[in-house]
């Protein structure tokens, strides 16, 4: 796994809840928000996303564009200080 890059999860059948994963910890305002856009972009509609990051920002990034674009917040967690999205492509 590289920091801030999209990955396809397909590698690991014990994580197959997710059709794409994106580690976008590390990274500030505006890249998370960017890798979450290129990530939906290459996904099909009903398909399913993780991202993670670290910037508090995201929160209210990822809510404003996740209403605004009509995707759908599955699941929004918060472990050490992580921040984890779990997000449907409509």
């Amino acid at each position: 796994m590289y920091k801030g890059d999209v990955l396809l999860n397909a590698a690991n059948p014990f994580d197959m809840l997710y059709d794409l994963e994106i580690d976008a910890t590390g990274l500030l305002c505006p890249l998370p928000l960017l890798r979450l856009k290129k990530g939906l972009q290459s996904l099909e509609v009903g398909q399913v996303l993780r991202i993670e990051a670290t910037d508090p920002a995201s929160t209210l990034d990822f809510g404003v564009f996740l209403e605004q674009s009509g995707h759908q917040l599955l699941e929004q967690t918060e472990v050490a200080g992580i921040l984890c999205y779990v997000i449907r492509k409509r």
